[in-house]
């Protein structure tokens, strides 16, 4: 089956570039996403797939009727949207809409998909289940894996697989990771009211900035005294405003940034932990304060099985030298996280890499692939899913720590 798979993928190849090239060509924003899910929908149709549109509000849903043997129904996600960011590679198709650009890789993730979806279309009497793929919109936003949730994309699934492309992975290898792959990422926002003042009579009036930069400092440096080093967070602050004139002592400022942990635990534990720090300090000072922290998405916590699977499908299908086991987790963020609370499932980074000339981190407006790593995902996604029918159920399964 491994070689029925390489071989029918490799024939695709020219095709999966041509695909990917495309929507490269034309990104679209979150939310926005209408002719990438025109054109998704119409590559599925093609191939056999029953497709249903506007899932998730653009995205789409294309279904692969296996043999009806077993009950289990797999899903395979990948994303669709990109960034606010104008791109500089140079590339003959690059972004032909400005300001926008694919620097996350979600073009290859969604090339990924249809290539699957291509290759086992053409065996599907090779598998005994139903297989789900979702093309998912609005991943940057953190909000497409909820829309796509609420219009019942995994109503009945048994388990789901991804992929995100990596940078520092050499195209042709794959990266595996047990456990936590990525953090809880959650919104902070403060707002620290004083009282204004003259700039040359401090102490009549009772200074926002003075106090935020106290709060600021006083959270960072509470992280390394309080917080179990063994379970990371990290808080940034990314945006302050305050103040009206360079005499005038500022009587309100407002800062927003972004809280990173990997554990549920701690996670659990962070609103109450930063609000009394921010509480301590303006009392001090006789300030008062407002704080609104949302919760974003969970960690995505890779579960042990379906990670051995796809850990073996890479190793049989490229060599051992050519699968990483990835030893640390990303502080980045993903919205696959919110599909394992219905599901077990795993994500495995796909390397991009060039061997020979610069490569540049994701969301950076030189960022750019070796187109070489569409085959290595498709096949690795594809033969993922044929040896997930030759395993035991894993609805049971948890998601285990890193080993």
């Amino acid at each position: 089956m491994l070689s029925r798979i390489k071989d029918i993928a490799a024939s695709l190849a020219p095709r999966l570039i041509e695909i990917r090239r495309h929507l490269h060509s034309n990104p679209e924003l979150s939310g926005q996403e209408y002719q990438t899910a025109a054109y998704v929908a119409g590559v599925m149709s093609s191939c056999g797939l029953r497709v249903q549109e506007l899932v998730g509000k653009v995205g789409v849903v294309a279904e692969l009727a296996g043999t009806g043997e077993d009950s289990r129904l797999l899903a395979i996600r990948t994303d669709m949207d990109a960034l606010p960011i104008q791109e500089r590679t140079g590339l003959d198709f690059a972004s032909r809409q400005p300001g926008i650009m694919h620097a996350c890789g979600h073009d290859v993730h969604t090339t990924v998909g249809l290539g699957t979806a291509m290759v086992l279309s053409q065996l599907a009497e090779a598998l005994p289940g139903n297989i789900r793929f979702l093309f998912q919109p609005a991943e940057e936003t953190a909000q497409g894996a909820n829309w796509m949730i609420r219009d019942g994309a995994m109503n009945g699934v048994s388990s789901i697989l991804s992929v995100h492309v990596f940078p520092t992975i050499p195209a042709g290898c794959v990266g595996i990771r047990y456990g936590a792959l990525t953090a809880a990422a959650d919104d902070l926002e403060l707002t620290i009211i004083g009282e204004s003042g003259h700039g040359a009579r401090p102490h009549e009036a009772v200074d926002a900035i003075w106090i935020a930069s106290q709060v600021i400092t006083t959270l960072q440096q509470a992280i390394s005294r309080t917080q179990n080093p063994l379970r990371p967070v990290v808080l940034t602050i990314g945006q302050i405003q305050g103040g009206r004139a360079p005499n005038v002592i500022a009587d309100q400022v407002r800062m927003t940034g972004t809280v990173r942990s990997l554990h549920p635990d701690t996670s659990a534990t962070l609103p109450n932990w930063i609000e009394q720090i921010v509480a301590s300090v303006c009392q001090s000072y006789g300030a008062r304060y407002e704080m609104n922290y949302k919760r974003g998405v969970p960690s995505v916590l890779n579960n042990s099985p379906l990670t051995q699977i796809v850990e073996t499908a890479a190793e049989e299908a490229w060599g051992s030298d050519r699968v990483q086991i990835l030893l640390e987790p990303s502080l980045g963020a993903e919205d696959f996280s919110l599909y394992l609370q219905h599901a077990p499932g795993t994500m495995f980074r796909l390397g991009v890499a060039f061997p020979d000339q610069p490569n540049y981190p994701l969301h950076h407006p030189q960022f750019h692939v070796d187109e070489a790593s569409i085959v290595t995902g498709v096949v690795t996604m594809a033969y993922s899913a044929y040896l997930y029918w030759q395993r035991g159920d894993h609805r049971d399964g948890g998601a285990d720590l890193p080993r």
